[in-house]
């Protein structure tokens, strides 16, 4: 956790994943001890120090970030593990991968192609999305609409999901891909 976050200041990346979410991927990933864990959206590497933190040694993880700096100091974070690849390009490099087990999907993917993020998971795999902001309102809102993405997950027919309050201004989806 300390190099990708050391990674974070040095390059100026100041949307890492907080400790709250953090904790949350951890636990997925150890309770897939010999999944396929993917990310999307490396970043300084945060969340995948995060990932990693819960892999089991029959695991492998897998991650994506589009900017070829970010992705190659967040490479020389893992380099000492073989069970960690970091991937630079779209976030579609991942379909090589797949299916996953978990799948933190915090970059590309997310927003532009929700139905192919769902295909990605394995039955049975776990899907998180951060950076929600909390509704108390049925269905939930953001801004004072309908948050349609949010929606979509929450009642996608292929998942079971849930919203989880990561903070008392933040939210995470997670969801599990039925069989």
């Amino acid at each position: 956790m300390v190099a990708a976050e050391r990674v974070a200041a040095e390059a100026g990346f100041k949307k890492s994943c907080i400790p709250e979410v953090g904790r949350l991927l951890s636990l997925a990933a150890a309770a897939k001890p010999h999944g396929v864990i993917a990310e999307s959206g490396t970043g300084s590497g945060v969340g995948t120090a995060w990932l990693h933190s819960g892999l089991g040694a029959g695991a492998r993880l897998v991650t994506v970030e589009r900017d070829e700096e970010l992705a190659r100091r967040a490479a020389d974070v893992f380099t000492d593990d073989d069970r960690v690849g970091v991937l630079t390009g779209d976030w579609r490099l991942l379909e090589q991968h797949a299916p996953f087990d978990v799948f933190f999907c915090d970059g590309g993917g997310k927003r532009d192609d929700p139905e192919r993020v769902i295909e990605l998971l394995a039955p049975g795999g776990l899907l998180i999305l951060d950076d929600f902001t909390p509704s108390p309102h049925w269905p939930p809102r953001f801004e004072g609409d309908v948050d349609e993405l949010r929606l979509r997950y929450l009642t996608h027919p292929a998942l079971n999901a849930t919203e989880v309050l990561t903070t008392p201004s933040s939210s995470a989806v997670v969801a599990t891909r039925r069989h």
